[in-house]
């Protein structure tokens, strides 16, 4: 046999489900890490917090952004609908409120798989 034959290829694909696969607060980054994400710079670091979403199909940050705004007093950081990423930043308890109701809504009126909030 020769060595091309011997050699297994693999393609691994994704299929666009409706989930939300990633779900963080990280509470009381370093305030590099608001500068270097373009983050709202005038709010307390202190009580502070991230939170960061990864959604599919990548269109349903929109909705998760719109969400997040409207159950807290949250910054949009960023929700892109080409990638599904959605991050906001505020206090501890408003991005976790922001979350929480992004995943609450998600799970229970549009059916979607969602995972559990982590927090750090």
């Amino acid at each position: 046999m020769s060595e091309r034959q011997d050699q297994i290829r693999i393609i691994q694909e994704t299929v666009a489900g409706k989930e939300i696969t990633f779900a963080h607060v990280i509470g009381g980054p370093a305030p590099i890490i608001y500068q270097k994400l373009g983050l709202n710079p005038s709010i307390d670091y202190g009580s502070s917090a991230i939170g960061i979403m990864n959604l599919t199909p990548p269109e349903s940050a929109v909705i998760a952004a719109d969400i997040a705004v409207k159950s807290g007093d949250v910054y949009l950081g960023f929700a892109d609908r080409f990638t599904g990423t959605m991050i906001v930043s505020g206090d501890i308890a408003d991005v976790n409120a922001a979350l929480t109701e992004v995943v609450d809504y998600f799970r229970d009126e549009m059916g979607y798989v969602v995972c559990r909030i982590t927090k750090r």
